[in-house]
């Protein structure tokens, strides 16, 4: 019974996390959302990302795993996720980020073939899988691990999600896909969330602390990976004036919450 409440805990928490997928891509349905404006939340998210996985993760898996398998591990996840990644980039969902994928051009349509338009959409909801299952998965460990997840953990992910939601229901609007569409992606990925988050922590609540460490660190060198990947460049390509102050205010104050945590 305390495995299964800790399941349901670890995937309320991954599932309340990408729900914040849902709410950006509601706001980015609904509004135009500045490119500024979504550039500095995409920035900020990043920065909290990288403090997290940095203090939270990172440093964790060391103390209790040591040197070797941390470093193992966390080249490993980045490996797994770029070799990913770029296989989804050859299907179309490099800009799965952006607020406008295509970008129109003299001799180029708007809007893709349909054929090519369903291919696209469907790279760009397994890539938002992708971003978001190591993410998720952390959140379970934390639950895993400490008895409780992980707020710095919980709020970065969170506001992480807001600009990826907002800025691909966006591009996915403008490429004329229904709102039945578009948040029948996002509401399957939420929930696709909560579940790896549950997994995490049934699969690993009676594991060896090494093991949980392994797997920590193959999850943060996933998610640095994905940030650099695709954040970054994405905040940067909007907003080359404050996305640098933006990701340090977030590094920030997911640093604080650690400490004070």
């Amino acid at each position: 019974m305390p495995d299964l409440l800790g399941a349901l805990a670890a995937g309320g928490a991954g599932l309340g996390a990408a729900a914040f997928l849902v709410v950006g891509a509601v706001i980015g349905w609904l509004a135009r959302v500045p490119h500024a404006v979504v550039a500095g939340v995409m920035a900020f998210g990043a920065g909290a990302l990288i403090s997290t996985l940095a203090f939270e993760l990172v440093v964790e898996a060391h103390e209790t795993g040591g040197l070797a398998p941390t470093l193992a591990g966390f080249l490993l996840g980045a490996v797994i996720f770029v070799v990913a990644d770029l296989l989804l980039a050859r299907q179309g969902a490099r800009a799965r980020k952006r607020s406008i994928a295509l970008q129109s051009a003299p001799g180029i349509h708007a809007s893709p073939a349909p054929a090519a338009s369903t291919a696209i959409g469907l790279a760009v909801a397994v890539g938002a899988l992708l971003d978001g299952v190591p993410e998720s998965l952390v959140l379970g460990l934390s639950l895993a691990e400490g008895g409780a997840v992980s707020l710095p953990i919980l709020i970065a992910v969170a506001v992480s999600n807001i600009p990826e939601g907002l800025s691909s229901a966006a591009g996915m609007r403008h490429e004329g896909r229904s709102a039945r569409y578009v948040f029948g992606v996002w509401g399957g990925i939420a929930l696709a969330s909560g579940l790896a988050a549950a997994l995490g922590f049934l699969v690993l609540a009676d594991a060896p602390s090494g093991v949980i460490a392994g797997v920590q660190t193959v999850a943060a060198g996933g998610i640095l990976a994905m940030v650099a990947n695709t954040m970054i460049p994405e905040a940067f390509d909007a907003d080359r004036s404050l996305t640098g102050l933006w990701a340090a205010l977030g590094f920030a104050l997911s640093f604080a919450l650690t400490q004070l945590g």
